[in-house]
């Protein structure tokens, strides 16, 4: 028979995850709220749960992903150490709970308020530039690579709305 406390010692903890990481999270680095709450996150993130991949970056390819560039754009990304993807809210309710959160966590599971939630995210998506600052003359453009510090790749493709 095996005792609980065996049990306990062979599930995986956070010193002992096979890919270090409980969730990656994909976030636009030329976003000022984006950022804000990066880093909130990673001064939260006091055991490594959490693997921060910038999409603004130089060198970032979103083909390793498997989304394409403007997918991750559109909406927050994340993935789980087991290759799975997620989007939108889900990502910031593995976030939040991999820094501790997850009572919290739970309640924005709530049947009603989990679809107001999406409702939300989905109207801040897709004004996330406007909201930000990053438009000029009604006109919002961003290019993957980081263009908003001069280091769009040649051919990258752009990001309308």
């Amino acid at each position: 028979m095996t005792s609980r406390a065996a049990t306990l010692d062979r599930t995986p903890g956070p010193e002992r995850r096979p890919d270090g990481f409980d969730v990656e999270v994909f976030f636009d680095g030329d976003c000022p709220l984006c950022l804000r709450e990066i880093r909130l996150l990673r001064r939260l993130d006091r055991r490594g749960r959490i693997r921060f991949s910038d999409i603004a970056a130089a060198g970032f390819d979103a083909g390793e992903v498997g989304v394409p560039w403007q997918a991750l754009m559109d909406r927050i990304h994340g993935r789980m150490p087991d290759g799975t993807l997620l989007e939108g809210v889900e990502v910031f309710r593995r976030l939040y709970a991999a820094v501790g959160f997850g009572p919290l966590v739970a309640v924005t599971r709530l049947p009603g308020l989990s679809h107001l939630l999406d409702l939300a995210y989905r109207v801040f998506a897709k004004n996330r530039l406007k909201l930000t600052g990053r438009c000029l003359d009604g006109r919002c453009e961003v290019h993957a690579g980081g263009a908003g510090a001069g280091r769009s790749p040649a051919g990258a493709p752009g990001a309308q709305r």
